[in-house]
């Protein structure tokens, strides 16, 4: 009798294909398809203008944003995520603190599989590999919920898009076994065996085995494009992340051959690259589906665009570096993603950590906002050292370049660590600039911002914050560097005073970002004033050197669940300074009380409207003064004075046509005020506390 069983490799192979087409049901790039038939063809998708960007509606709409870092919400016993930040008692606090728009941060499945198996995350959620909302958060039903009980209180959700990479999903499987139509989606080349000796084994337990730069080099010389060093290494780190290419290990395909292949990874190893100059418009089309399911079906009006820096590559010439930062393609390819959610009825604002001439590029028709990554290490390098000259001259070179502070977010701590990279002086870094008076290069200051705020605030000055390994920055929270910046060593028992100067210092940094035109965000970790957690109770995450996950601790903002120690994802709870916002707001001198007024007044003056004029010479080292034109008239005029000083200041003011009655509304150390101030001759004189913020109107 003949045997009909199947043998072991048709079992392997039918194995294989069950796989494959396990990993189709799941593929981002196969939703294009479905994603896009209710509007191909149809006038719906001519609703929306978009050429232009439109960010003086979406402004007078909703210009102060909470950042939620979804991973840190603390919530009572079967709260998941999405419950949180849709409940209504959270929403009517938002509203009543000042809040207009929620960004909820990257909530959609991440991480990687393996079979058919789920991996973690390994970026918080930064390695998107489906549509769907990961279930960790909530549903998708849930979700929906979310942004209609937000609406109720007039509160805008804006969710993430991240075009550069994805994690080591259902796509990239479908690519590494070759599926037509998927190798194309990513910055990927197949190796040929004759050069397998040049790839290093992979590790037990793992599908990959980053490269050196001696081997990258080899596989440039055997003439594998665009394989080869970068003119920028991103996050390189020895040990850890040599270079920026990885290879997989033996991988059949489903055309019955074995690959070996080298992929491109801007960030970690399991954040494989898109490649956004593929004939194949995969990457197109994957984010695409992306975005429309977040517009279409989340009902989402935002989205931020992650990392648009790093878009496009090239290979270098021989004996040079490739070419990745400042690629033209970013600016390119996040214009066609800028133009298509405001296309379909969305917003948008990226991370573009560039020099200001290409972000003002990137601005002119692509996406609304851009993070203001100018002026941060400005305004926390006067927080350490008491003196605002690199900042009065950032702010200046925004003015000189044409970039206006209404096109920017404005932002306190987010998820990251605080970032000190002055790119604009670093990429002119052999420019000469005037700063207080003399000619300084541009690389001399970069250096001086970064290597004096890391000084000052980390290792033995305080040793519960971390230098980020990975570029000019600190990892804490705001709270925890300002701790440092005040001298803080031990921040284990602080006394009322110290939370008191912290929450002063705190609310100064505030103001700076709020009492300007665009976007003020803020995070959960700046209502409750959150420390850094200790190193010990986040050591499993830090193992691979990334200290941002002392920042990134638990926070509960409604304090009803003040037993609760871990986040929904199981993050420790942070030490909280302030309290919940919730009793907070019955203290008039809290610190959320003061946020509120500043937030009521910035709200009365339209000043995220605002156009900023100029930054007057002072006195002071530790003065910046901002004046700016209300947009309700060409001769209301608004002025925010800051002393980052540690001594009292009096500063008089002179602005060509600023005449009328002049009042300070608001004091950071006060709330709101009602002082009359003269205003003689074109000029008005401040007077300030150490590290005071007021704010002035000056109308007809």
């Amino acid at each position: 009798m003949q045997n009909t069983s199947p043998t072991k490799s048709e079992r392997a192979a039918e194995k294989a294909a069950a796989l494959v087409e396990w990993f189709k049901q799941r593929s981002m790039l196969l939703k294009h398809d479905s994603m896009i038939s209710a509007f191909t063809g149809s006038s719906s998708q001519w609703k929306h203008g978009f050429g232009h960007p439109r960010k003086e509606d979406l402004l007078d709409e909703t210009s102060v944003w909470f950042a939620a870092y979804p991973d840190s919400l603390i919530g009572t016993a079967g709260e998941n995520a999405l419950a949180i930040i849709g409940s209504t008692e959270l929403l009517q606090l938002f509203a009543k603190l000042g809040v207009e728009a929620i960004h909820t941060g990257p909530m959609k499945r991440a991480g990687s599989v393996c079979e058919s198996e789920y991996g973690a995350s390994i970026d918080g959620h930064f390695d998107r590999i489906e549509c769907e909302i990961d279930p960790d958060y909530g549903t998708e039903a849930q979700y929906v919920e979310m942004v209609e009980n937000a609406s109720r209180y007039a509160i805008t959700i804006i969710g993430d898009l991240i075009p550069g990479h994805t994690g080591k999903g259902p796509d990239f499987r479908l690519a590494t076994r070759n599926v037509p139509g998927f190798p194309g989606l990513y910055t990927i080349v197949e190796i040929a065996a004759d050069d397998w000796p040049i790839l290093p084994p992979v590790p037990a337990g793992q599908d990959s085995v980053n490269l050196s730069q001696s081997a990258v080099k080899r596989l440039k010389q055997k003439g594998y494009d665009p394989i080869g060093p970068f003119d920028t290494e991103v996050f390189a780190r020895p040990g850890i992340k040599e270079s920026s290419w990885s290879a997989t290990d033996i991988i059949p395909g489903v055309d019955g051959r074995n690959r070996r292949w080298v992929y491109l990874h801007i960030f970690k190893q399991g954040q494989p690259s898109l490649n956004w100059s593929d004939p194949s418009f995969a990457a197109h089309r994957l984010v695409t589906a992306d975005l429309l399911h977040s517009l279409t079906q989340l009902g989402v009006k935002g989205l931020r665009l992650d990392a648009t820096m790093f878009l496009g590559i090239e290979t270098g010439a021989t004996g040079k570096d490739s070419w990745l930062d400042g690629h033209p393609l970013s600016n390119r390819v996040t214009d066609q993603i800028g133009l298509t959610i405001r296309k379909f009825g969305g917003f948008s604002f990226q991370e573009l950590n560039a020099d200001l001439q290409q972000v003002k590029d990137s601005l002119e028709s692509g996406p609304e906002f851009n993070y203001d990554f100018f002026t941060r290490p400005g305004y926390l390098y006067a927080l350490v050292t008491g003196d605002a000259g690199p900042l009065r001259l950032l702010l200046r070179e925004m003015l000189d370049h044409g970039i206006q502070p209404m096109r920017l977010v404005h932002g306190l701590q987010n998820h990251d660590e605080l970032m000190l990279e002055a790119t604009h002086l670093r990429v002119n870094g052999d420019k000469e600039f005037e700063y207080e008076g003399n000619r300084e290069r541009g690389d001399r200051l970069f250096r001086r911002i970064h290597e004096e705020v890391i000084r000052a605030t980390t290792e033995q000055a305080a040793p519960y914050n971390r230098e980020f390994a990975m570029s000019p920055g600190v990892c804490s929270t705001l709270c925890g560097f300002i701790a440092a910046a005040l001298g803080f060593e031990n921040i284990d028992n602080l006394s009322s005073d110290q939370k008191n100067q912290i929450a002063n210092a705190h609310l100064l940094a505030a103001a700076f970002n709020a009492l300007q035109g665009g976007v003020f965000l803020l995070s959960g970790w700046d209502l409750v004033g959150a420390l850094p957690v200790p190193e010990e109770m986040v050591d499993d995450l830090i193992a691979d050197n990334d200290h941002r996950w002392i920042n990134r601790g638990g926070y509960d903002l409604l304090g009803t669940a003040e037993a609760v120690d871990r986040s929904v994802q199981g993050l420790p709870r942070a030490e909280s300074l302030y309290g919940s916002v919730a009793v907070q707001l019955l203290d008039e001198g809290s610190f959320a009380s003061r946020l509120q007024s500043m937030l009521g007044a910035r709200n009365a003056a339209r000043i995220c409207r605002a156009e900023l004029l100029t930054i007057p010479t002072v006195d002071h080292e530790g003065l910046v003064v901002m004046v700016n034109k209300l947009p309700e008239s060409a001769t209301a005029w608004q002025v925010t004075a800051l002393n980052f000083g540690r001594s009292r200041v009096c500063q008089t003011v002179h602005q060509s046509r600023l005449s009328g009655r002049a009042k300070a509304i608001w004091s950071s150390l006060q709330g709101t005020v009602a002082d009359e101030i003269e205003c003689l001759n074109e000029s008005i004189t401040v007077e300030l506390e150490p590290l005071e913020a007021r704010l002035i109107v000056v109308r007809p």
